[in-house]
């Protein structure tokens, strides 16, 4: 059923005769339902021509020059969609634009022949060749900024029409280009590459669309509202479609007039497609590591761009992770960290790698144990548990209330001067000894300057002989214990040198538990 009324026929008319396409004309006529826009342009423009024939029987628009030409991929199987809209929309005699429909003087051939079959099957195939899997998918478009100001102009003529009749048009009593869009595009698109479109969607198909022809269009805007368009770093112009938006609000309509035509000119090219880009977003995999040598940082360790260790725990865990997922990239983080030369054992430490763009997403639980398997035959100086694929949300346990956790270490100690067995006995009766840590001179070249008290729970010692013991501690999470054994000269207060009275420095020290339960603990 066509949709229009005789009380839209003057709105029709005044749009047709000017270059408006039979989908602008619904939008600025209010048609709300998608089903009217979803039929062939070719059937539209016939329906809507009878419609208006009573009253101009010879409304007819002139052919293009040159005719509209059928754009295919090439014959090497790539995509021709840099070259689509050139020399005319691509899509077929039957679904195409008519003949006798010139390009749209408002939405510049997006509503023609770009949202319908034949190009909607060029971006699946794009899609489809990109190699990213994926159950669902969200389409996003971006328009030139330029048709917002033909939209604004087609909104005043229609508007000053509608109040010849006493009628008024708002702004949002016409249908958005983006709306209408989907109406057509979103269903062909979800049947194409049969999974549902889904705005949650992880993965993303962008299309950016061009018209170089009327490019100039915004510029007049520039000089009116000079201070709606401010340059930014990542941006090439200051045309952006926020900034017109911005200045359209702001203009008066008497000035807008003055500078630009209502009703718009009529364009000879359509659009051009800028890009069609495949993205997915990130993955989080999750774990615990133990780390057996003393000669391995946790991350590059890399000063004045030469790196000093050949490798790191990130690094082996990660760059399976990359290879398997087939991503671009990838953020580590961790509970803590430990030195280079502190060895991390018990249950390990938990981590998380963020991927990003990664191109495969579904595992099963036996290829993520597969997968955990072989990262641990690759080193002997890393060991990974608990492996699993989390949620962004779930990342968020690991750094929860990080300095109310408790961690629990072994340090091999040296003193100075000879000790018994007895000199050491008190620490296991110290519970709860609050401590204050200046940062340490070690870290403050990447840390800020502070004194941060922090809580020794308790301490058991080991002695072994006159100048070394065992000093296993439980303590607050953040504490520096290099510096409670050997005071950092004086700015760690007390330390386990002046509790003793004594020169302490400690040989060793290896994170026996990080207490923090997270990732679930897996079966074997």
């Amino acid at each position: 059923m066509f949709p229009l009324t005789e009380g839209n026929k003057h709105v029709a008319q005044l749009l047709f005769s000017s270059g408006t396409c039979p989908r602008c004309i619904f939008r600025f006529c209010g048609v709300d339902l998608p089903a009217p826009y979803k039929r062939p342009t070719k059937e539209l423009l016939s329906d809507l021509q009878k419609f208006l024939e009573p009253e101009k029987h010879e409304l007819v628009l002139e052919a293009p020059s040159p005719p509209l030409k059928k754009i295919r991929l090439h014959e090497d199987g790539t995509d021709n969609l840099s070259d689509y809209g050139k020399e005319g929309v691509s899509v077929t005699e039957d679904e195409g634009m008519a003949s006798k429909m010139s390009v749209c003087n408002v939405c510049l051939g997006i509503l023609q022949g770009f949202c319908e079959k034949g190009f909607i099957t060029e971006v699946c195939q794009k899609v489809e060749a990109s190699g990213f899997e994926f159950t669902s998918v969200v389409l996003s478009v971006s328009f030139p900024p330029q048709l917002s100001v033909r939209e604004h102009a087609a909104w005043l003529l229609v508007k000053q029409e509608m109040g010849k009749q006493s009628l008024s048009l708002g702004r949002n009593d016409v249908v958005q280009l983006k709306e209408a869009y989907k109406w057509i595009a979103h269903p062909l698109f979800s049947e194409e590459l049969g999974v549902p479109t889904d705005g949650k969607s992880l993965f993303e198909v962008s299309v950016v669309f061009a018209h170089p022809e009327t490019v100039e269009d915004c510029h007049f805007l520039g000089e009116v509202c000079p201070d709606c368009f401010k340059p930014a770093k990542n941006k090439q112009s200051v045309f952006t479609r926020m900034a017109v938006l911005k200045a359209l609000n702001k203009i008066k309509e008497d000035d807008f007039l003055t500078q630009f035509p209502c009703p718009p000119n009529s364009p000879k090219t359509v659009c051009t497609v800028l890009e069609v880009e495949c993205t997915h977003g990130a993955v989080f995999v999750a774990g615990r590591y133990n780390k057996y040598s003393r000669n391995l940082p946790q991350t590059p360790w890399i000063i004045d761009g030469e790196r000093k260790m050949e490798s790191s725990v990130e690094e082996l865990i990660s760059d399976h992770l990359l290879a398997v997922f087939k991503a671009e990239s990838f953020n580590f983080s961790s509970s803590g960290r430990e030195d280079v030369d502190v060895r991390t054992l018990g249950n390990g430490r938990p981590f998380a790698v963020e991927l990003l763009n990664p191109h495969r997403v579904h595992f099963t639980s036996q290829e993520i144990k597969e997968l955990q398997q072989k990262i641990n035959k690759s080193s002997d100086k890393i060991q990974v548990r608990d492996l699993q694929l989390v949620t962004r949300e779930a990342i968020g346990h690991m750094k929860e209330g990080e300095e109310g956790k408790t961690k629990t270490y072994s340090a091999l100690i040296w003193t100075n001067r000879a000790i018994q067995k007895k000199d050491i006995g008190f620490l296991d009766d110290l519970k709860d000894l609050k401590i204050d840590q200046k940062t340490p001179l070690r870290v403050l070249h990447r840390r800020p300057l502070a004194v941060r008290t922090r809580a020794i729970h308790s301490m058991e010692t080991h002695y072994l002989d006159e100048h070394h013991f065992r000093l296993h501690l439980k303590t607050q999470a953040g504490t520096y214990i290099k510096e409670f054994v050997h005071g950092d000269f004086g700015r760690t207060k007390p330390n386990i040198g002046s509790l003793m009275n004594v020169t302490a420095d400690i040989l060793e020290l290896d994170v026996e538990s990080v207490d923090v339960d997270w990732p679930p603990a897996l079966d074997d």
